[in-house]
């Protein structure tokens, strides 16, 4: 007797290989547009040069952030935290407006993932043949088209990785270090490390990191009302499907799968709304394609909101709904944060001045008896020019700086120099006296800076 074969139970579905159809259509226009835009600017921004600089540069080892014309040090964190949430309200507000748009057309998993099928698709085809392809044993045929798409693929992330480092190192260095075979260990390092991500991400994981590993499709739905746009199908219209176009009670649907077969990460739209959508709009393209040519309207599968579907609301009804309260609420959050960040980098002075007195000599007597302490400044020129700042002590009558009193700075630079300061014998109480230090531009009236520092008088 036979014994029973045990079960085998899996913990997971194995992956099934997914070979998106290429679609023309306004989506898929927009889509390219996009495309271009975001790596025009993404390999176009390190090569821009302002003051004799490159434009956009975080220097890590110095210590600044270059932004165009804003110079942005450590003591400068507060707007980069102010920018992190401008973008996450900034998100907040376009997934409640229009879904998962962002991911759709202008997420760079999805823009390098649209220039890696492209490259796929002229080495091996359009879907058929790459279907084909991979049925097929190993020849030499084969070989060189995998082995050129692969090559295709390594060079982009090569040069992706080469440009996402070079906002951290002056690219222009960067590439004499690669041409002169000098490259550091940490530069070489993250070119690899950013090349191979972009290549793995782009080239192999696809819609796997949509489907598992990016957040946001786990919390997109708290997000999602029922006056979200989303792409959706319009069940009513189309069912029930039939492949006999004019059939007696069949709706619009034929079943001819293209929606599915567009479809980058594999669903079936006409299941309702899934969180492996990410709103690409290529089954939109696709379904009013094959609506065109059965002379029906378009629109069975479209942007539109739930409500829309269910009550049959009219463009200017839905237009109408945008302005709701979720979506005033965020909007108002992000102007005001905007308004402040801008506000507050327009006003920001950028001399900052940081006094230490010397804690080694609580104040001593000089000659005639005046009384003298000892300070450290740490100036700071956030400016793209040096400086030539006059300095000044208020708080005290007499007091008066001993040394040199003016002080010159590099542009976008740091400087630490020694003071001494002096009163006269009687001035100031026995202890501690507020003093005030103030640096002032001799090119600009307008460009001081003030801090607080205290005199010690000994008892």
């Amino acid at each position: 007797m036979n014994a029973p074969k045990e079960a085998v139970i899996r913990m997971y579905a194995a992956r099934e290989e997914i070979y998106p159809r290429e679609i023309k259509g306004w989506y898929a226009s927009l889509r390219w547009a996009c495309v271009w835009l975001t790596q025009l600017l993404f390999y176009g921004l390190p090569w821009i040069e302002l003051h004799g600089r490159q434009a956009v540069l975080f220097d890590l080892a110095s210590r600044k952030f270059y932004l165009f014309g804003l110079v942005l040090w450590p003591q400068d964190f507060i707007y980069l935290a102010a920018l992190l949430i401008l973008c996450a309200y900034g998100l907040f507000l376009v997934t409640a407006v229009a879904g998962r748009v962002w991911c759709g057309f202008a997420c760079p998993q999805t823009v390098y993932t649209e220039i890696f099928l492209w490259i796929e698709r002229k080495f091996e085809g359009a879907r058929s043949a790459r279907i084909r392809l991979d049925r097929q044993p190993w020849t030499v045929e084969k070989i060189a088209r995998k082995g050129g798409k692969h090559a295709a693929w390594g060079l982009v992330a090569l040069w992706t990785g080469f440009t996402f480092v070079g906002y951290f190192t002056p690219v222009r260095s960067l590439g004499g270090g690669i041409a002169s075979f000098g490259l550091g260990p940490w530069e070489t390092f993250w070119v690899l490390f950013y090349a191979l991500a972009t290549y793995g991400n782009a080239g192999w994981l696809r819609e796997q990191v949509c489907k598992y590993m990016c957040p946001y499709a786990r919390f997109q739905s708290a997000m999602f009302d029922k006056d979200t746009l989303i792409v959706t199908y319009d069940t009513k219209r189309g069912e029930p499907r039939s492949p006999r176009m004019g059939s007696s009670g069949a709706g619009d649907c034929i079943d001819c799968s293209m929606c599915v077969q567009v479809c980058p990460t594999g669903i079936d739209i006409r299941k309702g709304l899934q969180y492996e959508c990410i709103g690409c709009a290529a089954c939109v393209d696709a379904c009013n394609s094959v609506m065109d040519k059965i002379n029906r309207p378009r629109g069975l599968i479209r942007y539109a909101t739930e409500n829309a579907i269910t009550d049959k609301l009219l463009p200017a009804q839905v237009r109408q709904r945008v302005l709701r309260p979720r979506v005033m609420i965020y909007t108002t959050v992000l102007a005001i944060l905007g308004i402040a960040m801008v506000a507050s980098l327009a006003l920001r002075n950028p001399l900052k001045l940081d006094v230490i007195r010397d804690r080694g000599s609580m104040g001593r007597e000089v000659e005639d008896g005046m009384i003298e302490n000892v300070y450290r400044l740490q100036l700071m020129n956030t400016t793209e020019e040096p400086q030539r700042l006059r300095i000044t002590v208020d708080g005290i009558a007499s007091s008066r700086v001993v040394d040199e009193d003016v002080v010159e700075i590099a542009a976008a630079s740091t400087r630490a120099f020694p003071v001494r300061v002096r009163i006269a014998a009687g001035d100031g109480k026995p202890g501690s006296n507020r003093i005030a230090f103030t640096l002032a531009s001799e090119q600009s009236v307008a460009l001081q800076v003030t801090e607080e520092a205290a005199f010690i008088v000994p008892k």
